[in-house]
């Protein structure tokens, strides 16, 4: 019986450790390329970027390389205590889909973003982008 090289079990365990790191507490400590916040999404990593009557989603793959958004269609749900709105994205060109409506950014507003790339089926990606983390998940006050 052969047994694995030492090496190669070294390189899974890492790698199996990446995986778990992409929860959405770690992206939020993240910087996101467009100043939004980030999710993942199977293969991909969305991005939002919520502005007044403007929501903008660039997609990419792990590694942060574009990936290609003509062709796809997509929509975001915007909800909040004040309201809810849908919002038709479109692709706006390299990475991203963009679309424009009639909604209030607040404090508690929930983004449901669902966009399916070109042949292929829809994915679905969940953000608070007004409730981004502030810290790291290793700070802690130890005031009291």
């Amino acid at each position: 019986m052969k047994y694995l090289n030492p090496s190669v079990l070294t390189l899974a365990l890492l790698f199996s450790q990446g995986a778990l790191a992409h929860s959405d507490e770690y992206l939020d400590t993240q910087t996101a390329p467009h100043g939004g916040q980030l999710r993942m999404v199977q293969q991909y990593h969305f991005e939002l970027v919520v502005k007044a009557s403007e929501v903008s989603v660039y997609v990419t793959d792990h590694s942060g390389k574009k990936q290609d958004t003509q062709g796809a269609t997509g929509t975001a749900t915007l909800l909040s205590g004040t309201g809810k709105a849908s919002v038709k994205l479109t692709p706006a060109g390299d990475n991203q889909m963009k679309g424009s409506g009639q909604f209030k950014l607040a404090p508690d507003m929930k983004v449901v973003v669902s966009i399916a790339l070109a042949g292929q089926p829809a994915l679905q990606a969940r953000f608070t982008p007004m409730q981004k983390a502030s810290a790291t998940p290793d700070d802690h006050d130890m005031s009291h």
